[in-house]
């Protein structure tokens, strides 16, 4: 446990240039204006002195923990900041005790739990009763989204607040400010040119991964008269962008928009989503399986042959790996995006599975069920049956449910219009 005064935020020279300028006040602190603009609940709660649990989640360096460095410091808390991955239940009832302590001594006490999503339940329950009773006040912070990994007793005690990734602005905001205010960068002779600002403020992706790229970009260069830094020297110290793809978080998001992409038939949109998918490490046969998955649900009938296809990509992908497989799935996605797309077997059987649940199981008709052992003539199976492929067409006018049901529309497009029209032909309709 960690317990220390806010208020003691130094600007030691020998710190990186991101933590010489972690924000002190709200007015200093950039992005997360949903939350911490005029009128937004942050900075309402702060600026009326009421002070309530949270949990703040997104991305690293999105500021969630100098935000709560600043609530504590505007309403003069003590502040504890502790790890959910090390806090045990010994600290908790200690934690606790010196929180009740304090409170009688009226001190507010807020605990910032970093990775709280790694908070087991049973520790989350032992905060349940000095979070209903006002005891102490929990800031947690997660990258991973907190309805799937805090137990509903606890989110109700809390509100959680969803942290966005930095746009430009704001980084641009930050990168003048560290070269105006810091004590290190403002007293040199330096210029930065407008090809290595816009390559801090596109490449880098947050304030920590900018503020110390430019910082070492500076430390890189020989002392002169004036520090010139160029997009060169940028790009040396980055390599890379930053795709800020978490494998264990970003990626339903990525997934998902992949998946709406392709059955929207955007297929640019979904080679985007997929290159984000690959240069962030995501496994590809997870890609692949998804692309089965979607042949079916949403390409369906119309273009039967968009399974066979995602069929055979996942097993191209799985037999020549990576970095080859990107080609194979780049191929399936663009194919089944642009093809004509169907849900119609997809809502059939749900439909139908619906039925069975509400209403139980016909009994099979006893011309169709099976006649092949002995005796079954005698039970009367099988007697009656139209063998289809004796009449014209194939097909024979007969019942296949005792009572009639209706699962399947077909839809009006690809492959699927000519299944729907055969169905009328055989039926005495007209297509359309």
């Amino acid at each position: 446990m960690e317990l220390f005064n806010p208020v003691d935020n130094t600007r030691s020279p020998l710190a990186p240039l991101s933590k010489r300028m972690m924000p002190r006040t709200l007015d200093e602190f950039a992005g997360q204006a949903h939350l911490v603009g005029p009128g937004k609940p942050v900075r309402t709660m702060v600026e009326r002195g009421v002070l309530h649990s949270m949990i703040f989640y997104g991305p690293p360096a999105t500021g969630k923990t100098s935000l709560a460095n600043i609530i504590a410091k505007s309403l003069d808390c003590r502040f504890v900041t502790e790890n959910a991955l090390t806090l045990d239940a010994e600290g908790i009832r200690k934690l606790l005790h010196d929180s009740r302590d304090a409170a009688d001594a009226g001190k507010r006490t807020i605990v910032f739990i970093d990775e709280i999503h790694r908070l087991t339940r049973p520790k989350q329950d032992a905060f349940l009763p000095a979070l209903e009773n006002g005891e102490v006040t929990v800031i947690g912070a997660t990258t991973e989204n907190p309805y799937f990994i805090v137990v509903p007793a606890f989110r109700s005690r809390v509100f959680i607040y969803e942290f966005k990734p930095h746009g430009q602005a704001d980084l641009a905001r930050l990168l003048d400010r560290a070269l105006a205010a810091d004590p290190v960068l403002s007293r040199l002779p330096l210029a930065v040119d407008e090809g290595a600002r816009e390559t801090l403020l596109t490449m880098t992706g947050d304030p920590r991964r900018m503020l110390n790229a430019l910082e070492m970009a500076v430390l890189s260069k020989p002392a002169g008269e004036t520090i010139s830094v160029s997009r060169e020297d940028v790009l040396e110290i980055l390599q890379n962008a930053d795709t800020r793809y978490d494998r264990e978080s970003a990626h339903y998001d990525a997934i998902s928009a992949f998946i709406k992409s392709v059955r929207g038939s955007d297929v640019d949109a979904a080679i985007y989503w997929l290159a984000v998918m690959i240069a962030g490490g995501e496994d590809p046969l997870f890609i692949a399986r998804r692309l089965v998955i979607l042949a079916a649900e949403d390409i369906g009938l119309a273009y039967p042959e968009g399974l066979a296809a995602a069929v055979a990509a996942y097993h191209a992908v799985e037999n020549i790996g990576m970095p080859e497989g990107r080609i194979v799935l780049a191929e399936a996605t663009a194919l089944l995006a642009g093809v004509p797309k169907s849900n119609s077997a997809y809502r059939a059987v749900d439909t139908a599975l619906a039925d069975v649940r509400a209403n139980g199981v016909q009994e099979v008709p006893p011309y169709l069920r099976s006649a092949s052992y002995s005796g079954a003539e005698e039970l009367g199976r099988g007697i009656g049956y139209v063998y289809p492929h004796e009449n014209p067409n194939h097909w024979a006018k007969q019942a296949y449910t005792l009572k009639p049901v209706k699962f399947y529309e077909p839809g009006n497009l690809g492959f699927e219009k000519k299944i729907s029209d055969w169905m009328k032909t055989l039926k005495g309709e007209k297509p359309e």
